[in-house]
């Protein structure tokens, strides 16, 4: 019954996009115009970040990574780097929760390293605010619903609207951002994104450890509803087979 319950929480009906003049001109001239005008204004914050990072992490100071943009066309992401490179012996790069630095740790917490996002938002690749950009593994395992994500630019943030401003795996799964990114692309309009900008100041304001510690289990296609984090399910896993062992 519970699991029953759990699955009903699950949509899987088809989403409406919403096509309307802002969302097909008017959010495109926006998002270069603030970005360009914060990449200006933010210049000297951006050269500062930019000496830490070789001081810090060395080079390359920005993570590129390929992420699926509007229709599923990949594109590479723009990242203040949080993590080192560092390797076991055998050539295999130790866990993100092992490679993250202090000076990682801060510019997640303050999402300082999201600013590299401006360049992707000016040069269209993404826009200030639709779904975050996910690993391009995760697209065959979207349902049909979920497909529709990509409708839109992704952005540097898409947050459910109301609710709590103190993000957890509890309190964000994976199906929360996934109905939060449809809701988006529905009802997309320039007070909803004004909204959104300042539920995202709020939660930077907050510091959410979420993306903080790196500890959020990845997508599978089947833990929409996961609350553990990977840590959680190691631990749990380990219980598991601690326990058949002594049966």
């Amino acid at each position: 019954m519970a699991e029953t319950s759990l699955a009903s929480k699950i949509r899987t009906d088809i989403p409406h996009p919403k096509n309307s003049i802002y969302s097909r001109y008017i959010k495109r001239v926006l998002d270069v115009v603030l970005s360009g005008l914060a990449i200006v204004i933010l210049s000297p914050l951006l050269l500062t970040l930019v000496i830490l990072e070789l001081v810090f992490h060395g080079k390359p100071v920005f993570y590129m990574d390929k992420r699926p943009g509007k229709d599923g066309k990949i594109f590479a992401m723009y990242k203040f780097r949080s993590m080192i490179n560092e390797t076991e012996r055998n050539g295999v790069h130790l866990t993100p929760a092992e490679r993250i630095t202090p000076f990682g740790r801060f510019l997640r917490r303050t999402s300082l390293d999201e600013l590299g996002g401006l360049f992707n938002i000016f040069n269209g690749t993404m826009s200030i605010i639709g779904p975050r950009p996910l690993m391009v593994d995760y697209l065959p395992l979207y349902n049909q619903r979920h497909k529709y994500r990509h409708c839109v630019r992704p952005g540097l943030a898409c947050w459910r609207i109301g609710g709590t401003d103190r993000l957890d795996t509890k309190t964000w799964t994976w199906n929360d951002q996934f109905e939060s990114d449809i809701y988006y692309v529905e009802n997309i309009s320039f007070w909803l994104d004004v909204r959104m900008v300042f539920k995202t100041i709020k939660i930077v304001l907050t510091k959410s450890e979420m993306r903080t510690d790196s500890n959020r289990v990845k997508f599978d296609g089947k833990n929409l509803l996961e609350t553990r984090t990977k840590k959680q399910i190691i631990e749990d896993e380990e219980r598991k087979a601690e326990a058949a062992g002594n049966a």
